[in-house]
Parts: structure tokens; sequence; C-alpha cells
């Protein structure tokens, strides 16, 4: 088998046929299977998916006990996979029909090269920058969360966007939405932290896939499109507290060593800040 695509469904139905189907129309002349996990949704979305498609031999689905995460559901696919590469995709992306065809096509043919990403655009066509990204540190994260602008790159550095968002080049980071992993690099450097439930464990994944000695692509000349919920609406508490327990989680695990204890008791200080003023803020949004 030349790919496995591993899709988590989590009360999402109609994001996940759509995923499905614009997989099924690509232009993709390798070998494939899908997995489906479900991360207990208990709102019927399973039993409907394995309904729909169930003349689809190809198309698997894994159900889940508890909902432990992205990173705890897609190890789950993962470890049942037999693909020679991995495909973590969100179900609530679309992907063009050359998408496939082309990344494989980059990965097999370039040697080294431990996960590729493509370029991920938003619904209204701008890029969601999540999809090419340096690591976080103290400074560029300062910067970046903080909106001080700063003409340095070197220094502001994260989100990359002095990059033609259409070329291809190695970069540090990119997102879980659609990570096409070469395998025997994973069996080298394991798989998603479960300690992240959801955020953060795309960009640990790619900071161990580094530290192996691949190399991570950005694949620009090919697309997804990414239905990401819109920052002027209300989220979860749930949400925004995981997504500033994903800072604490991977600079606790890999950048904390490299610093000062000073600078890191200022960073955690910092997460704690940003968190609530995040979770203040968002009880004024409107749902």
């Amino acid at each position: 088998m030349d790919l496995s695509i591993i899709i988590v469904n989590y009360k999402t139905y109609d994001l996940t046929v759509n995923v499905i189907n614009s997989i099924l129309n690509s232009e993709c002349t390798y070998s494939y299977d899908i997995f489906v996990v479900d991360n207990n949704s208990l709102d019927g979305s399973l039993e409907k998916l394995m309904d729909r498609f169930k003349t689809y031999e190809n198309i698997k689905f894994i159900s889940s006990d508890i909902n432990g995460g992205f990173a705890y559901g897609n190890n789950l696919a993962i470890r049942k996979s037999d693909g020679d590469y991995i495909l973590l995709l969100n179900s609530d992306t679309i992907v063009e029909s050359d998408t496939l065809e082309n990344s494989l096509n980059y990965i097999k043919n370039h040697d080294n090269i431990g996960a590729l990403g493509v370029q991920v655009n938003l619904p209204d066509g701008t890029l969601d920058k999540a999809c090419k990204r340096s690591f976080p540190n103290p400074t560029n994260s300062f910067l970046r969360l903080f909106h001080i602008p700063v003409k340095n790159s070197k220094l502001n550095d994260y989100n990359l966007d002095n990059m033609d968002d259409n070329g291809i080049y190695e970069i540090d980071c990119l997102t879980g939405a659609f990570m096409l992993i070469d395998k025997n690099a994973l069996n080298e450097v394991g798989l998603l932290d479960e300690e992240f439930f959801m955020y953060g464990e795309d960009i640990d994944l790619c900071f161990r896939i580094k530290k192996g000695g691949y190399k991570i692509i950005y694949y620009g000349e090919s697309k997804i499109t990414h239905f990401k919920g819109s920052s002027s609406k209300k989220q979860k508490s749930k949400l925004i507290y995981e997504f500033y327990r994903a800072m604490y989680i991977f600079y606790r695990k890999n950048l904390s060593k490299h610093y000062f204890f000073l600078v890191n008791i200022l960073v955690y200080i910092g997460i704690v800040i940003l968190l609530i003023l995040k979770l203040f803020i968002n009880i004024f949004k409107s749902n």
C-alpha cells in the first residue's frame, strides 16, 4: 500500500463526508486506504458514515471508546496502517484533484523527506499561515502573540510571511491539517505525543522529525482548503485552554532546557496571562 490516509471524526459528519468524497474524486494513481477514526462522537455520525461508504473496501472505520484527542485518534489508525506513507488529514478540509498525486510524486522522488505539507487555504482564498512555520521560540512567540510589528524577518519569522506561498522549500513546521509522513521516519521518531489533546502535536512531531535528521518540505504547488472556525466567533473554553496548554507542553518538553530558568518562568507566566485574556475576551464574542 502506497498511502494510508487518516481522518479523525468528532461530530463532523457533513465535513467528513466532504473530505472523503474529495479524496475519492482525486486523480490519484497510487494505492491508498482511508482510516476514519471516530473519537467517541456519540451523535450517530460514525454509524451514518459507515452506512454511506459501506461499499468502499478501502475505507476502514475505527471506533474509540473515549475522546482522547487528535493525537490519540490518529495514533489508533497509524498502528493499524500499512501504507509506506501516512497522511494526517483534518475532517474539515477538501483536497484538490491532483494534490495527493503530486504530493506523493514529490516525496517519493526526493531523498530524506520526513514530512511534506501543501498550501493550505481558507475558504476565502487567503493562506492558512499554519501551513508553513518556523519552530516557536520565546522571541518570535512573544512578537506574534502580542502582535508587535518587527521588520526583521530573522526575529519575527514564525509564519514565514517572506517566503513564496507557491514555492517548494524546506521549513521547520507543517500543520496537522495536511501532513504527509514517511512511515519509516515515523517509526524512527515515534508517534504523535498524546499528552497534547489538540493543537501542538503537529509542531512537536515536526520537531522530532527534524531532530531525527529528516527534512520538512513545504510543497506550495498543491493545495487544500481548510474550513477553520472564524476567529470572530465564540470558542469553547475547553479549546482555548487546550491551545495554551499545548504551548506550555511544547515549550517544557522541547525548549525549556535551552533557556535560563528565569526566561522559562517568564514564558510560563506569559502563557497563563494570555490564556486568561483570551478567555475573558471570548465572553463578549457572538456565537
